[in-house]
């Protein structure tokens, strides 16, 4: 079954392209959005902070971009300090972000987690 989904990631990241590529081989279609060309609306970051249980969940801490920031940008906590951050630096959120039809928001590729969502 085919289901339209946005996958939001960046276009080299080699697990969005094992994403995109998984989608391809199982029939979904996806529109693929790039955070760089096009920056995530904070309401849709706040959304999907929500949905991955806190900014904690949402920002890549593994990422060169976090390890590149200072300490106090790393001690943020409010929801205006992280969307600031993820303004200056998109590649901070975790991708990519599968964003199905129906269903969960979901955060990085596995491919147990995208059969069970996308069938």
């Amino acid at each position: 079954m085919t289901s339209p989904v946005k996958i939001y990631g960046l276009k080299r990241c080699s697990t969005c392209v094992k994403a995109t590529k998984w989608l391809e081989a199982n029939g979904v279609a996806y529109t693929f959005v790039d955070y760089r060309d096009n920056p995530v609306p904070p309401a849709t970051l706040v959304e999907w902070a929500q949905s991955a249980g806190g900014w904690e969940k949402l920002v890549n801490r593994a990422s060169t971009s976090w390890r590149n920031l200072s300490d106090a940008d790393k001690a943020a906590s409010t929801p205006d300090a992280f969307l600031a951050m993820i303004a200056q630096a998109p590649t901070l959120v975790k991708r990519p972000v599968l964003v199905p039809a129906t269903g969960p928001v979901m955060f990085g590729f596995s491919e147990k987690k995208y059969s069970e969502v996308l069938g």
